[in-house]
């Protein structure tokens, strides 16, 4: 019988790299790899993925199954994420957009993938060896034997990089962005695995950019503003979209609705005009991802993480409305700019 797989260890966003002195035991430091974060389960006979969601992700990454099972070296419990690299050796770099396409109800499309796009697995922490529970020992021993188990096992599977240097972590943080990492992770030392707990420390960029309103669509209750759709333009003056606000409250959900009447988009019987935006690869077929659309005439401030393609890689997060600035002024410039980083460089 393949082992249980719990729900994950989480993590707390904190606004800069700890003070390990702070710790009993100390911090371990290490990139915070952005991809699918997946418990991998080997019992020596079968292998399951399952994700942070308690989505089974095994029928999705074949040649992540069929590696895990020729190359570990016997049966486990990884924590661990799911990436997809791309680009030439010596200029590679995650791929969030490969990596989504990966979660397809078809199965010749999911081999298709797997050989056009492989994957590759970052392990980061042991939670069972053989018949041993690992998750009540403090991480400093998980790590141990995770470097112990698979510190020779050969690509695609890899243990992620540690330090227990601050500094160091800090210069991972400005680096390793360039090859499309997400930040660092800071765990203590002495503490255990703690499912569902936000027992580690997750450290990622804060940036602002001035965006506009495109459109928004109606919460799955029903009422109110579940998400907010926001654009940029480009050099040429096309405005594009590039990634949504959510996470309003019940009230604010109401208010926003009144709110944004009068920039509602409609056609001459007076009905509001809609469209038809990306649905989430995990969610149900039936999911409606239509919006009303928007007159681009209001500017918000958001907070965000990193730039992917034209989008933004993660659900943004409202700061503040912007009545001072005019939406034109809203382009690509503003972004920072990073840095290109081999991926090859982190996995050292």
């Amino acid at each position: 019988m393949p082992y249980d797989i719990p729900a994950p260890m989480l993590a707390k966003s904190v606004p800069a790299i700890p003070d390990p002195a702070r710790f009993e035991g100390g911090l371990s430091f290490e990139p915070k790899w952005d991809g699918f974060r997946a418990l991998v389960s080997w019992d020596g006979e079968a292998v399951e993925i399952g994700s942070r969601g308690a989505k089974p992700l095994t029928r999705y990454f074949p040649e992540l199954v069929d590696a895990f099972a020729r190359l570990l070296p016997g049966p486990c419990l990884i924590d661990g994420e799911v990436v997809v690299p791309r680009g030439a050796p010596g200029a590679q770099r995650l791929d969030w957009e490969s990596l989504s396409q990966r979660i397809h109800p078809a199965a010749s499309r999911v081999n298709m993938l797997a050989e056009t796009t492989p994957a590759m697995f970052i392990a980061f922490d042991l939670l069972a060896r053989g018949d041993r529970d690992l998750q009540p020992e403090p991480f400093s021993v998980r790590r141990a034997e995770l470097v112990d188990l698979l510190g020779g096992v050969p690509h695609p599977v890899h243990v992620t990089r540690t330090t227990d240097d601050p500094q160091r972590a800090t210069r991972w943080l400005a680096e390793f962005e360039g090859a499309g990492l997400d930040g660092v992770i800071a765990k203590p030392l002495a503490q255990p695995y703690a499912p569902n707990k936000r027992t580690m420390f997750k450290i990622k960029h804060a940036r602002t950019a001035d965006v506009v309103a495109l459109g928004y669509r109606i919460h799955k209750s029903g009422e109110g503003v579940g998400s907010l759709l926001v654009g940029l333009y480009s050099d040429d003056g096309r405005l594009y979209p590039v990634g949504g606000v959510a996470a309003w409250s019940n009230q604010r959900r109401l208010e926003l609705i009144d709110e944004l009447a009068p920039l509602v988009q409609r056609d001459a019987d007076g009905e509001a005009l809609t469209g038809e935006g990306e649905k989430s690869r995990f969610a149900a077929t039936r999911q409606d991802s239509s919006f009303v659309k928007l007159r681009p005439e209001r500017v918000l401030e958001v907070r965000y993480d990193q730039l992917e393609g034209w989008r933004f890689r993660h659900t943004v997060q409202f700061e503040r409305w912007r009545p001072d600035r005019d939406p034109g002024s809203c382009t690509y410039d503003q972004l920072e700019t990073v840095a290109a980083y081999d991926l090859g460089d982190v996995l050292v």
